[in-house]
């Protein structure tokens, strides 16, 4: 992990795509370009986990990364990935009182991340209800993608989920050549290398 040099006015352009953003002071608008830094993570860098420090609100500026939950064994579950563009709050699980649960996430190519530390971003939501009403819908959000990735391990045949898998990617990319190991797929649709 690496601080990325964004200069001010970036910062603050990267910020206004945030639903919230319009909603807020002039000077909450400058406290969070103050209290904001852009991080870069190379493939496969945790960013956030077990013992980690609270971030705070994650904005993905580019790249992807993964949200999962690991087993004491070391056994994975991806739960959703971010792309570019997506916000997320999991990683400010120290703000939110109601997540008593510990994701970690994981850079699945390199990525630029715009943080809103966590001390900041606990204050925004104190201060300005837009703010918090962003917070409740995006975790809302998220656990809509985790109860659907929850229905799909429970639920649906290995085929299916494969299946899925492989048409998503051809969606994403316009490409039928997928290149990725059988780790990698199996990572992706919770399941081990052997049955892919």
């Amino acid at each position: 992990m690496m601080d990325r040099n964004y200069g001010e006015t970036e910062i603050k352009e990267r910020l206004s795509q945030l639903s919230f953003w319009e909603k807020m002071e002039e000077k909450q608008k400058e406290y969070a370009v103050s209290h904001a830094t852009v991080r870069h993570y190379k493939k496969g860098a945790a960013i956030f986990g077990s013992g980690s420090v609270c971030l705070g609100m994650v904005f993905v500026l580019k790249g992807s990364i993964r949200i999962s939950l690991l087993s004491e064994e070391g056994r994975e579950i991806m739960l959703f990935r971010l792309e570019e563009g997506d916000p997320c709050v999991l990683s400010a699980a120290c703000v939110i009182s109601q997540i008593t649960f510990e994701t970690h996430m994981t850079a699945d190519r390199d990525c630029d991340l715009l943080i809103i530390s966590s001390v900041a971003f606990r204050h925004l939501t104190e201060e300005n209800i837009y703010v918090k009403c962003f917070m409740y819908e995006l975790m809302m959000e998220r656990f809509s993608s985790v109860m659907w990735t929850m229905q799909q391990i429970l639920f649906a045949k290995f085929d299916q989920r494969l299946a899925g898998f492989l048409l998503q990617e051809y969606e994403k990319t316009g490409s039928l050549q997928i290149r990725m190991t059988q780790e990698q797929v199996a990572q992706q649709i919770n399941s081990a290398r052997e049955v892919v």
